[in-house]
């Protein structure tokens, strides 16, 4: 019996191998030699430097991440009465009684809902009162709510998220938060992410310079690293800093993608812990100095990384 079982899971290991090696063993894209971290800080020309944030100012504390720091934001103006306006790129957009867009915050959650945006971040993202908002046409008043901030005051919420406005919002209709970081956005009136229809977890969109380019479910530009591997297993080459620059796409069931490949469309577990999502098998990650979807200030930074395509290839690498 312990020679069959040992048969038995010798042949079980030797079918995984080689199931993977035909999966992921397919692209010939050229990868250099050197698997030493490259995290990306030259920029290619014409592309911005900046990381994740509203800006990179030394001692602003806040980024786009809600970093905090012990500073008071100045009190915000009351929220009046919510309405609903049409953004010709995202559908229904919640707005206060002055017209300006609400945001919500990926660090926040919801149930039971909780402000994870405090000192620098809750000057550039001033939270909205609760006290004197009502619901204007469109928007069911069971969903608004509040919740009590650490200072005590008490914040507006939609449908269990915190609602903020956007500093750089300085005109009736202005979305300048959206896609901030890759974590705020702008809120429809039933309080989810507003779009014009929901993106699944990984789709492609025609960039007018790039073609056909992979995004994640927030529709942020997907990348490749060059000195990452994919064969005989995928293998990520970014940890550390260059991980926090270049935030790993989590994993995507296959069913949930649209315009991707299939071939090598799988998941991993990274050394760290970190479940990472692969396209062909190559691990993919977003750019934290991509503020809006549509954003491609990753390519080709460092000559290293580049959009995905929807076969996986690196667009624009050399050799590609």
């Amino acid at each position: 019996m312990k020679t069959s079982w040992r048969t038995a899971s010798l042949v079980a290991t030797a079918a995984a191998v080689l199931a993977l090696t035909t999966a992921c063993g397919q692209d010939n894209s050229t990868t250099p030699a050197s698997a030493a971290q490259n995290v990306g800080a030259t920029a290619p020309a014409g592309s911005p430097t900046t990381g994740a944030g509203v800006g990179t100012g030394s001692g602003n504390g806040y980024g786009a991440d809600g970093n905090q720091s012990s500073s008071s934001p100045t009190p915000a103006a009351p929220a009046g009465k919510l309405t609903v306006a049409t953004n010709p790129d995202l559908g229904s957009v919640l707005t206060d009684g002055s017209g300006l867009t609400l945001y919500r915050f990926d660090k926040d959650t919801a149930n039971p809902p909780k402000s994870n945006c405090a000192g620098d971040c809750a000057t550039t993202w001033p939270p909205v009162p609760a006290d004197d908002a009502t619901a204007g046409a469109g928007i069911d008043k069971a969903l608004l709510g509040e919740v009590t901030r650490a200072d005590g005051s008490k914040q507006l919420t939609i449908g269990g998220w915190p609602a903020y406005r956007y500093a750089k919002d300085v005109n009736a209709g202005d979305v300048n938060g959206q896609g901030v970081g890759g974590k705020w956005f702008a809120l429809a009136p039933n309080g989810k992410k507003a779009s014009l229809a929901a993106l699944p977890g990984l789709s492609v969109r025609k960039d007018p310079k790039l073609g056909d380019i992979v995004v994640d479910k927030n529709g942020m530009t997907v990348y490749r690293f060059l000195k990452d591997k994919a064969w005989p297993k995928s293998v990520s080459n970014c940890t550390g800093a260059c991980l926090q620059k270049w935030p790993a796409v989590g994993i995507v069931k296959p069913g949930d993608t649209q315009g991707v490949k299939k071939k090598g469309l799988m998941g991993f577990t990274r050394p760290d812990g970190v479940q990472q999502m692969t396209v062909n098998c190559w691990p993919i990650y977003t750019f934290s100095g991509d503020k809006a979807p549509g954003d491609t200030n990753g390519q080709g930074v460092g000559g290293t990384w580049y959009a995905v395509s929807p076969d996986g290839k690196p667009v624009g690498a050399p050799g590609n």
